[in-house]
């Protein structure tokens, strides 16, 4: 299709109408924002109960990912549906909680219920709103007041640009709480065991061959005896190790074959090793591993510990692990 297509034209201008939206977003941060956002950054990271996230509409929607985002990376939080919330879901929020309401006007009839309910029992209430003087903006104790923007849809009607300004501050809430408490890959693990991403959160040390698996040998082993070891392990390499047990060099099917046309029978393998072969720690993660495979365009990588060889990851594991 033709870059000068209507269809290309209109996708062109949405993203350059919400990446302005984007950009002013980005300025209010630099100067009034600050202190609102900070502070709800603070009032979360206090609380002794979960975020309770809630509106309606295109910004429920939001709502409902925000969190999501936030119960996955370190912040309890659920959702809880405006209407809902008028007909006894109020009940599932206590006074250890804070609300995070999101409403792009502010006015929002269906939030009214679960506003009250705030003000009566003293929960905190966070409001993303553009609308400074709006209900929802008044009662607030923080205001996190997102700047107006035009929307993306040639009617201005749509919620285009304002509910991805409503998901952009909700991640950088999400992600502010989780630096600030020093949430780490293995934690983010903890609430993604399954699939891709769980198994790019697994280390080395939990996939890696071991012991008499590895196909070691020592420095001065003949190569007839090192490529019995290559032939008997599978691996696609040899591991070779100094007498103090710390690593020495890798033999691989490359080095092999850079060598074929050489007496092999007169050979021992620090003639034909690779010396400075790529390594990896026990507690490295596998989506980096994988990283570093592609890079190096190797098939496997040494695991050492205290330049010590104590493992070994062929590629095919990741594949069985779920990562590649």
């Amino acid at each position: 299709m033709s870059q000068n297509s209507p269809a290309i034209a209109s996708a062109l201008n949405t993203i350059a109408v919400e990446k302005a939206g984007l950009s002013a977003l980005e300025q209010a941060l630099q100067n009034g924002l600050a202190e609102p956002f900070a502070k709800a950054v603070e009032t979360i990271a206090a609380m002794k109960g979960r975020v309770v996230v809630t509106g309606i509409g295109k910004s429920g929607h939001i709502g409902s990912k925000l969190a999501a985002t936030f119960a996955s990376t370190g912040t309890p939080a659920f959702f809880v549906h405006a209407a809902e919330a008028n007909h006894g879901d109020l009940g599932m929020i206590n006074s250890d909680d804070v609300i995070l309401a999101l409403s792009w006007s502010g006015e929002t009839a269906e939030l009214k219920g679960i506003v009250s309910f705030s003000r009566r029992f003293k929960v905190p209430l966070i409001a993303l709103t553009s609308g400074e003087n709006s209900t929802l903006g008044r009662e607030s104790d923080i205001l996190v007041l997102l700047p107006k923007a035009a929307e993306a849809c040639p009617h201005g009607v749509a919620p285009t640009t304002s509910t991805l300004m409503q998901l952009a501050i909700g991640d950088a809430l999400a992600l502010a709480l989780l630096e600030k408490r020093g949430f780490t890959a293995s934690d983010f693990r903890v609430f993604h065991p399954g699939g891709s991403l769980g198994a790019s959160l697994s280390h080395v040390k939990d996939i890696m061959h071991r012991g008499d698996e590895l196909p070691l040998v020592k420095v001065g082993t003949p190569m007839p005896e090192a490529m019995r070891i290559h032939s008997h392990k599978h691996f696609g390499c040899v591991i070779i190790e100094n007498e103090d047990g710390t690593l020495a060099g890798i033999i691989t099917d490359g080095d092999l074959t850079r060598n074929v046309e050489r007496p092999m029978a007169g050979l021992i393998v620090d003639d034909i090793m690779s010396r400075s072969p790529k390594t990896v720690s026990p507690d490295q993660l596998l989506g980096s591993t994988l990283a570093l495979l592609n890079e190096a365009r190797i098939s496997a990588v040494i695991v050492t510990d205290n330049n010590r060889p104590v493992g070994l990851v062929h590629f095919h594991d990741l594949l069985r692990a779920g990562v590649a």
